[in-house]
């Protein structure tokens, strides 16, 4: 596989997912990603990182809940919570956010820029699942981080087949 759209700087696809504080969505989309690309063999193609619009939980690591849920299914979450900033919009090619008001954060900060980045809803890569948006888990219980793994694991393995090249 050729990656697509890939950062001249580092001669590999930069990936940004991108939630509210990350800690839940955000970090777990990173660890679904990260391990996909591990079963493919394709780490060295890849650089993927994951951020918050907000900065509540800046240096924690991923919820707990969260943590829990993954590890499940074989899944690490290895970030540290930071905020997104405007020097993400030109390091990363690809900006996925979870949900609506993800997306007008980050195209709010990339207002006036000129990003490389495209920024684009995660939930438009979903094969399996119809959705606008990825739900958050933090204030529910077991079964939202169950769920949104689901998404993700979904969203995830469609964003990498979109970024391999045609068949003919």
């Amino acid at each position: 596989m050729t990656p697509a759209a890939a950062d001249p700087n580092q001669g590999s696809t930069t990936v940004l997912f991108v939630c509210l504080g990350n800690i839940c969505r955000s970090p777990a989309a990173e660890g679904c990603f990260l391990h996909l690309l591990a079963q493919e063999g394709l780490e060295e193609a890849f650089q993927v990182d994951s951020a918050g619009t907000g900065h509540w939980h800046v240096g924690k690591p991923a919820d707990p809940r969260m943590r829990e849920a993954a590890a499940r299914r074989g899944l690490v979450l290895p970030s540290r919570a930071r905020q997104i900033d405007a020097t993400d919009l030109t390091r990363f090619a690809h900006i996925l956010t979870m949900d609506n008001d993800n997306l007008a954060g980050v195209r709010q900060l990339a207002q006036g820029r000129s990003p490389l980045a495209k920024i684009e809803p995660i939930s438009r890569y979903c094969r399996h699942h119809s959705l606008e948006e990825v739900p958050d888990p933090y204030y529910g219980g077991p079964e939202g981080f169950e769920r949104v793994l689901d998404l993700l694991q979904d969203a995830c393995a469609g964003f990498l087949d979109s970024l391999r090249p045609p068949r003919h």
